[in-house]
C-alpha cells in the first residue's frame, strides 16, 4: 500500500466514528464494568474520568498527530520520522498482536449468546447463567466462535478501509447508544437497582486513590481508547488533511466515555437486582444481562438485538488492531492487502486457539493456574499501552520539536490551536510523570 495510493475516510464524521469504533466496543461495554466492579465501583469511574482527560487525549492526539503526518502504519510512521524510534511502532504491534490472542474470544462469547438468543437455549436451559456459560467455555463452541468471529474481522478488512471499516462504523455506532439508553431505563424500574447506582456513582475517595485503583484506571483508559499500540496512528494515517485533531480526540473521548456510563448504568443496577457480584470478572455482562432479559417481555427479542448491536461493535474493535497488523505487514513486507490479511488472521486463530488449550498449573509471580487470556490482558491493557503511552509522550513532546505537534493541531495554521500550550505542557509533564509513577508505585519501589 503506497501513500499515493493510500486510501482515506471519507469526511470528518467518518473519522470521528471509525476512531470511536475502536474503543466504543467491548472496551467499554464489557471491560469496563467489570473492571469497575473490581475495584471500588464509584472510586474506579472518578480516576477514571481524570486518566481520559489527562493521560487518554494527550496521549491520542500525539499519535493522530505521527499517523496524518506520515501516512504510515505504525513502525512505518516512527521510523521516517526517527530511525531510532522504530521500536515504539514494534510496541503497538506487539500489543495489537496479544490483544488479538484473546479479544476475540470475548467477541466470539458476544455472538454465542446471539445465537443462544435467537433459538438457542439461553432462556429455556434449566441451568443457571453461571452454569450456562461455564458450559460454554468448556465447550468446542468457544473454539468454533473465536474462529467465525476471526473470519467476519477478515472479509471487512479485506474489503479495504471505505467499504469495510467506515461502513461499519456510521451503521453501528448510532444504533449501539439507542439500544444502551432503551436498557438503561428499563433497569431503572428494577427492585434494588438504586443499590447499583450507589455502588457505581456515590463517590468513594478513600478507594479511589489507591495505586492499584490508579494504575488500574490508566491501563482501562489507554484499553477502552485504544491508545499505545499503534491504532491511532494507523486509523489517523486515513484521516484528511483538513481534519480537526484537537476536535476529534475530544470526540472520541467523550463518546468513549458516554459509552462506558451507559454501559455502567445498565450493568450495575442488574447486578444488584439479581444478587449477583459486582465482581464477577470476565463473564459479568455475560451472566448479568440475560438476568435483565428474563424478566421482560419478549426477552428473547431483546437479547437478540442486544447481543447482535454487542457483535457488532466488537467488530469495530477487532477490525482496528486487526488493522494495525495487516497495515503492518502489507507497508513493512511489501504484501498484497488479502495476502497481508491472511497472516494477521492466521496469527490471531493461532493465538487464540493457544489461549484456549493451555493454562500455565504453575506459581507464577504469586499467581496460580494462570492462563495466557490472563497474561495477555494482563501485559497489554497494564504494560504494553501505557509503556508505548508513556514514549509516545517523550518522543512527541520531547524528541520532535514543538512545530510538530502544534502544526498538525493547527492544521498548520489554518486553525488557531488555543488549546496547544496546554495540551503540549500536559503530554511534556504531567502525562508521563504521571504513568512513570504508577509503574514505580506498582513495582513496589516506592
Amino acid at each position: 500500500m503506497s501513500n499515493e495510493t493510500r486510501a482515506s475516510f471519507g469526511g470528518k464524521l467518518s473519522a470521528i466514528l471509525v476512531a470511536a469504533g475502536s474503543a466504543i466496543g467491548l472496551g467499554s461495554i464489557w471491560r469496563f464494568p467489570y473492571m469497575a466492579g473490581e475495584n471500588g465501583g464509584s472510586a474506579f469511574l472518578l480516576v477514571y474520568l481524570l486518566c481520559v482527560f489527562v493521560v487518554g487525549i494527550p496521549v491520542m492526539l500525539a499519535e493522530f498527530a505521527v499517523g496524518r503526518k506520515t501516512k504510515m502504519n505504525a513502525v512505518g510512521g516512527y521510523r521516517s520520522l526517527s530511525r531510532p524510534w522504530r521500536w515504539l511502532g514494534y510496541n503497538g504491534v506487539i500489543g495489537a498482536l496479544f490483544i488479538s490472542g484473546y479479544y476475540y474470544i470475548v467477541a466470539g462469547w458476544s455472538l454465542e449468546y446471539l445465537v443462544s438468543s435467537i433459538g438457542g437455549p439461553l432462556y429455556s436451559s434449566g441451568e443457571s447463567f453461571t452454569e450456562q456459560f461455564s458450559m460454554f467455555q468448556a465447550s468446542w463452541r468457544e473454539l468454533f466462535y473465536t474462529f467465525v468471529f476471526i473470519l467476519l474481522t477478515h472479509l471487512i478488512i479485506v474489503r479495504g478501509v471505505e467499504k469495510g471499516i467506515e461502513k461499519a462504523a456510521k451503521v453501528m455506532m448510532p444504533a449501539l447508544f439507542i439500544i444502551l439508553i432503551i436498557m438503561a431505563v428499563r433497569v431503572a424500574f428494577m427492585p434494588g437497582a438504586a443499590e447499583g447506582y450507589r455502588f457505581f456513582l456515590e463517590p468513594n475517595f478513600k478507594e479511589a486513590f489507591t495505586a492499584k485503583t490508579i494504575f488500574t484506571a490508566i491501563g482501562q483508559a489507554f484499553f477502552s481508547l485504544s491508545v499505545g499500540m499503534g491504532c491511532m496512528v494507523t486509523y489517523a494515517s486515513y484521516f484528511k488533511k483538513d481534519n480537526n485533531l484537537t476536535g476529534t480526540s475530544f470526540s472520541v473521548a467523550l463518546l468513549t466515555l458516554l459509552v462506558a456510563v451507559l454501559a455502567g448504568l445498565v450493568i450495575f443496577p442488574a447486578v444488584f437486582s439479581a444478587g449477583l457480584q459486582p465482581s464477577e470478572g470476565a463473564s459479568l455482562i455475560f451472566i448479568t444481562l440475560p438476568e435483565i432479559f428474563k424478566d421482560m417481555p419478549f426477552a428473547q427479542l431483546w437479547s437478540a438485538v442486544f447481543f447482535i448491536l454487542l457483535t457488532l461493535a466488537s467488530l469495530t474493535s477487532t477490525i482496528s488492531f486487526h488493522e494495525v497488523l495487516t497495515a503492518y505487514f502489507a507497508e513493512e513486507y511489501k504484501l498484497s492487502r488479502k495476502a497481508a490479511t491472511r497472516v494477521t488472521s492466521g496469527l490471531s486463530l493461532a493465538l487464540c486457539t493457544l489461549t484456549l488449550c493451555w493454562t500455565f498449573d504453575i506459581d507464577l509471580l504469586g499467581l496460580k493456574d494462570i492462563s495466557f487470556f490472563e497474561i495477555f490482558d494482563y501485559t497489554t491493557a497494564n504494560i504494553l499501552m501505557p509503556l508505548g503511552g508513556l514514549l509516545t509522550c517523550i518522543f512527541v513532546a520531547w524528541s520532535m520539536k514543538p512545530d510538530f505537534l502544534r502544526g498538525e493541531i493547527t492544521n498548520y495554521g489554518e486553525m488557531r490551536g488555543r488549546l496547544f500550550p496546554l495540551l503540549h505542557f500536559t503530554l511534556k509533564y504531567i502525562t508521563p510523570l504521571l504513568i512513570v509513577y504508577i509503574f514505580v508505585k506498582n513495582l513496589g519501589i516506592i
